[in-house]
């Protein structure tokens, strides 16, 4: 585990973690509040880490906001074991695709494996909003992605999360890829998001292909 940033305000303390989940992600971030986002679940099958296990050693007794970047088992492979153990009170995923839709085109692909199940589990289940926004207690976010069946690939599909507390404003971007960045970077809300990005979190886990030259006509990070 690796923490990324570890705030502090009036006597209060944020947290943002970016967790080792090897060729998968997870990051752990608690507000103010002690109110959790989740951002996907992957796990680390060579030291055998995994999210659930390590929310229950920081005694936490429930992710307020699971927010899930990609479509793909490596972001979602603890899904189950989180299921089954802490309570899930709200998602956030990419909306322009269905349920069934997803199941399609991820069989397209193969056999499903545990995560993906899970997931596709909740979004039968997950169809309300609380009648309160959940508060993070100075936490803002803002969200983007392309659309279905513009994309039919998950990895730009994949859901660009930031997240801003105080002077700090990062950037995740599941594995979105350069096809997937090009629209997103032709929206001005999204091009002012970027110049506000401090700490960029490498698309599609470091690799080449999430790499877009023009993100950074836009964002120069300090980290």
């Amino acid at each position: 585990m690796s923490r990324l940033l570890n705030l502090f305000s009036g006597g209060l303390e944020v947290e943002i973690n970016i967790l080792d989940a090897a060729h998968g992600f997870c990051a752990y971030i608690v507000a103010d509040n002690r109110n959790v986002i989740l951002i996907d679940c992957g796990k680390n099958e060579e030291t055998g880490f995994e999210p659930t296990g390590y929310l229950k050693r920081r005694n936490c007794d429930a992710v307020e906001l699971f927010i899930v970047t990609n479509y793909d088992e490596d972001h979602l492979s603890d899904l189950p074991n989180l299921l089954a153990n802490i309570p899930i009170k709200t998602i956030l995923r990419n909306k322009s695709i269905s349920g069934d839709e997803l199941r399609r085109l991820k069989l397209e692909a193969g056999p499903l494996g545990p995560g993906m199940e899970a997931l596709l589990g909740m979004i039968g289940t997950y169809t309300t909003t609380p009648a309160q926004p959940i508060d993070f207690d100075g936490i803002e976010r803002e969200t983007f992605y392309n659309h279905f069946p513009t994309f039919r690939d998950t990895n730009n599909l994949s859901v660009v999360t930031f997240l801003h507390y105080l002077s700090t404003h990062i950037a995740f971007p599941g594995d979105l890829e350069k096809a997937g960045w090009l629209p997103l970077l032709e929206r001005s809300e999204f091009q002012r998001q970027l110049e506000k990005t401090n700490f960029f979190v490498a698309s599609h886990h470091g690799r080449e292909s999430g790499y877009c030259e023009e993100v950074f006509n836009y964002c120069q990070p300090n980290l």
